[in-house]
C-alpha cells in the first residue's frame, strides 16, 4: 500500500507506484488523502493513477494537528480492511508521517521512501524536518536518494541492511513528464516560450518565510523585475491567501511580471525546461532544477539536499532581500557566473529509482534479491 497526500508527494511516489503495478511478484494499493487537493489529482491524472482509496481530508486552513488527526483516523479502517503486507510514504509531509504512525500502531512494516534528508535543524524547515526524523524512527526500510542520505541515517544508528540507496525517483518523474512538452493553459506562458527570451523562474512558499519575509521576498521580486525590464519573470503563485497576500502588492502592474496560479505538474516540468535562473524556496525544485542545467538560488538558510550545493548549481543565498537581488542580478548579468552553476551536473538520480525502490520493498518482503545502492552497481 502507497499513502500519499500532496502535489510533491504524488509526483515522486508516482513512478513507484508504476512499477508496484508492473511487480509480478507484489499487488499495488494505492490510498491518497487529500492533503493537497485539484494539485494532487493533476499528478494522478498525468501518471495514469487512479487511487484505490481518497480519505478525503483537504480542508481550507485546516491545522497541522487537524490533518494529522484526521489521517489517523481515516486510514486505519483502511488498513484494517486491507491489511497490506508493507505501506509506503514518501518524504517529509504530515500525511507521511501520520501514515507511518498508523501503520505502525498495526504492526505493519513501514517502507520511507525519499529517506535520510536532514537540514541539522529541526524547527526548518518546519514542520518537514521534525516528520522526516519521526517517520525514521518507525521504518523498517529506508529508501535513501543519495549516499549522503544513506550516510545521514547510518549516524543515527538505523542499521545498514535497513537501507538501500536508490537515487531519487523525482528524476524519474521529471524525465518523462519532460518528454511530454506539454501545452500552457496560460496563453501568456505560451507566448513567453514562443518568444524564447530570458526568463526568471520564482516559487516560493515555505511557511517559514511567511509574513515579514515573505513580503521582503515580494519587494526583491519587484526590484528585480524593475531592473531588468527585458528578463520575463514568473511567478506560479502558491493558493495559500497568506503568500498571495504578501507577495502581489509588490509586483502587480509590470508587465515583465506574469503571475499564474499553480501549475500543473507537466506544465511546470515545461516552464523549468525554458527558465535561465530558478529562485526558490521549495525543496523539490532543488532536485529538479539541477537536473536540467538549471541555477538555483535557494532562499532559505540551510537545506536537507546538499548534494547539488556542492556540485555547485544550487546557491543558499538566506532571504535578505538585497541578497536576493544582488544573487539574481549577478546570473543575469555574468555569463560566467551563469555557466559556473548551469553545467548539467545530476546528483541526484538516473531515472531508475522506482526500479531499486520495488526490488528493495520485494526484497523486504523475502520476495527477491536485495538490489545494489545505487552508484555501486557493477562495484565487486
Amino acid at each position: 500500500m502507497t499513502v500519499y497526500g500532496t502535489r510533491p508527494e504524488a509526483i515522486k511516489v508516482a513512478p513507484v507506484i508504476r512499477a508496484l503495478e508492473a511487480s509480478d511478484a507484489l499487488d499495488s494499493v494505492t490510498v491518497v488523502t487529500g492533503q493537497h487537493r485539484e494539485m494532487l489529482d493533476q499528478v494522478n491524472e498525468i501518471f495514469g493513477i487512479t487511487p484505490d482509496h481518497d480519505l478525503d481530508i483537504f480542508e481550507h486552513g485546516a491545522t497541522l494537528s487537524l490533518i494529522v488527526a484526521r489521517v489517523l483516523e481515516r486510514l486505519d479502517p483502511v488498513l484494517e480492511a486491507e491489511k497490506p503486507a508493507a505501506l509506503v510514504v514518501q518524504g517529509d509531509t504530515s500525511t507521511s508521517t501520520a501514515a507511518a504512525v498508523a501503520a505502525f500502531h498495526r504492526g505493519i512494516p513501514v517502507v520511507h521512501l525519499e529517506a535520510g534528508l536532514r537540514s541539522g535543524d529541526i524547527s526548518t524547515p518546519f514542520p518537514e524536518e521534525a516528520n522526516r526524523r519521526l517517520t525514521s524512527q518507525l521504518a523498517a526500510l529506508h529508501l535513501a536518494p543519495t549516499a549522503t542520505s544513506k550516510a545521514n541515517l547510518l549516524r543515527e544508528t538505523i542499521s545498514p541492511d535497513q537501507v538501500v540507496i536508490t537515487g531519487n525517483t523525482v528524476i524519474d518523474a521529471l524525465l518523462t513528464a519532460v518528454e511530454r512538452k506539454p501545452s500552457f493553459t496560460d496563453p501568456e506562458l505560451e507566448s513567453l516560450a514562443d518568444a524564447g527570451g530570458r526568463v526568471v523562474l520564482v516559487t516560493t512558499h515555505r511557511r517559514e518565510n511567511w509574513g515579514d519575509t515573505m513580503k521582503g521576498i515580494g519587494r526583491a521580486i519587484g526590484r528585480l523585475a524593475d531592473r531588468f525590464p527585458d528578463i520575463a519573470v514568473v511567478l506560479p503563485i502558491h493558493r495559500n491567501p497568506l503568500v498571495r497576500a504578501a507577495l502581489l502588492p509588490y509586483i502587480e502592474g509590470r508587465s515583465n511580471v506574469t503571475v499564474t496560479e499553480p501549475l500543473g505538474y507537466g506544465e511546470f516540468t515545461r516552464l523549468l525546461a525554458l527558465a535561465s535562473v530558478v529562485l526558490t524556496d521549495s525543496g523539490g525544485v532543488q532536485e529538479e532544477a539541477p537536473s536540467l542545467g538549471k541555477p538555483v538560488l535557494v532562499m532559505r538558510e540551510n537545506t536537507e539536499r546538499p548534494e547539488a550545493v556542492e556540485a555547485g548549481t544550487v546557491r543558499l543565498i538566506g532571504t535578505d532581500e538585497n541578497r536576493i537581488v544582488e544573487e539574481v542580478a549577478t546570473l543575469l548579468t555574468d555569463s560566467t557566473a551563469h555557466r559556473a552553476m548551469a553545467h548539467a551536473t545530476n546528483p541526484y538520480g538516473d531515472g531508475h529509482g522506482a526500479m531499486r525502490s520495488v526490488a528493495a520493498i520485494t526484497h523486504l518482503l523475502d520476495l527477491g534479491p536485495r538490489p545494489a545502492d545505487w552508484g555501486t552497481e557493477g562495484q565487486s
